[in-house]
């Protein structure tokens, strides 16, 4: 290959929100009910039926636009998007071209190559479709519209972003938005966040953009990176053959790490856009911004930076913490109890994060209680259990947050500081390992680990370290 070039993305990114009810109607928006039971005629499409705005929706769209710094469409309004496909109920989509609700923002990223403003070119409330299964066994594809009316909205970027490390960067700024300011919860996995991804490349130095296509069906981050990478190759072995590129939708197959032509690509005048009758414009006062964004929690950024500045904690320390709310506030509400901010960091940044990838589990499923990993903590520092036994009660609580102290005086855990118990076993381990006396004595110094573990374990975990290791070395080292 010659000839250098440069790869431009944008994004499209649907956020589902995290509204009790669907958009246009009462109907629950809950995660995994039985097919077609979160339904009624509305979100079904039945003839004679009227979609009603949830106050919400609104509510959350310019939230999310105050906090990526976009300008509020004062007057907006819906448009409906016509096209047929199986699980649109009403051959027509509820969505805003003309009018969308926030318009000219952006969020900067940071990455290895530095930081960079990302433009957002708007957002815009809509409807989702339903969902198709596909059902190998009979043969068939059925339909479940319980996601049919789920409040998106879409988060239009402009074709700033020329890696995919700046496409995870942003990616993860913005789910970390939605997710600080209750918006959504934005997994992936569930389809709560879902990015398409208009992908082009231009020879070096060009100023022209290329033919771009637009990749669907990417519900990781590593199946969009992977994505990514294999459309920009597959463009440029194109280029370099002397074909073109057709500007198409493509479905990304993760498992064979290749991408297959859906469709042309429409443009607006295929979907036949216009006015959606059934639905008055929307008005957003003066007033009513203001009070949303009085709401605006803390984000991210903010709080990272004040647990370095509060808190005393390495900037890294505060990366993670801050990386999911979940954890942030775990964080927050336990420091606040115990007061041991660096305490409640190395608790929830090691032997948290160990027990999440042993039991396979992500963040936002932590459930067990500030109160007892405080208490847990307390415990340590008054000396009542050793650092063992901390580690061994806490793989508890984190299964089944129980109470340690409670755990503590149940199973007889406390700290062993009775120095004459000590000393005795000290000293029956010594006479049982004379090898490691020996080896000691000789300047082996490393047998000294092996005989206070020794001891340790025939003291059942609840001996004082300090005071062993102090006993250990003192008998080792008297002739």
């Amino acid at each position: 290959m010659s000839r250098q070039y440069e790869t431009v993305i944008g994004l499209e990114v649907h956020i589902e929100l995290a509204t009790k009810t669907k958009i246009f109607c009462g109907c629950s928006t809950a995660f995994g009910g039985a097919p077609n039971s979160h339904t009624c005629p509305v979100c079904t499409g039945m003839p004679g039926s009227l979609p009603v705005l949830n106050r919400q929706v609104v509510e959350y769209a310019v939230a999310v636009g105050l906090a990526t710094n976009c300008r509020i469409t004062q007057y907006c309004k819906f448009d409906r998007k016509n096209y047929f496909y199986p699980d649109n109920p009403q051959n027509y989509q509820i969505s805003q071209l003309y009018l969308p609700v926030c318009r000219d923002g952006g969020i900067e990223i940071e990455t290895a190559a530095g930081r960079k403003v990302v433009g957002i070119h708007e957002i815009h409330m809509e409807e989702d479709a339903g969902k198709l299964i596909h059902d190998e066994w009979e043969d068939c594809t059925l339909v479940d519209f319980n996601r049919s009316g789920v409040p998106l909205i879409e988060v239009v970027s402009e074709p700033d972003m020329r890696s995919a490390e700046e496409v995870i960067a942003y990616l993860e700024k913005l789910r970390l938005i939605a997710q600080y300011l209750g918006a959504s919860d934005c997994k992936l996995q569930e389809g709560s966040m879902r990015a398409d991804v208009n992908l082009s490349v231009r020879e070096a130095g060009s100023g022209k953009l290329g033919t771009r296509t637009e990749m669907k069906n990417l519900n990781s981050f590593k199946a969009i990176t992977r994505a990514i990478e294999g459309e920009r190759r597959r463009q440029i072995e194109l280029l370099e053959e002397g074909r073109p590129v057709v500007q198409e939708t493509r479905r990304w197959d993760d498992n064979k790490e290749y991408s297959y032509a859906m469709r042309s690509k429409e443009d607006a005048k295929d979907y036949r856009y216009f006015p959606e009758p059934d639905l008055p414009p929307v008005v957003i006062a003066d007033d009513w911004i203001e009070a949303i964004r009085a709401r605006q929690p803390e984000l991210h950024d903010a709080k990272r930076t004040r647990y370095e500045s509060e808190f005393g904690l390495p900037a890294y320390d505060a990366g993670i913490l801050t990386s999911d709310k979940k954890l942030a506030d775990l964080f927050e509400a336990t420091t606040a109890l115990c007061g041991r901010p660096k305490k409640v960091s190395n608790w929830l940044m090691v032997e948290t994060m160990r027990l999440l990838k042993e039991h396979e589990r992500p963040v936002e499923e932590l459930d067990f209680s500030p109160e007892n990993l405080a208490k847990l903590i307390g415990l340590q520092e008054k000396g009542v259990i050793n650092g063992t036994v901390a580690k061994k009660i806490f793989e508890i609580i984190f299964t089944e947050d129980i109470d340690p102290l409670e755990y503590v005086k149940e199973h007889g855990l406390e700290t062993v500081g009775d120095e004459g118990a000590i000393r005795q076993t000290v000293e029956r381990v010594m006479e049982e390992n004379p090898q490691s006396v020996a080896d000691y004595r000789s300047g082996k110094h490393k047998a000294m680990g092996f005989l206070v573990g020794q001891t340790m374990r025939a003291m059942g975990g609840k001996a004082d370290p300090g005071a062993v290791n102090r006993i250990v070395k003192e008998l080792l080292e008297r002739e």
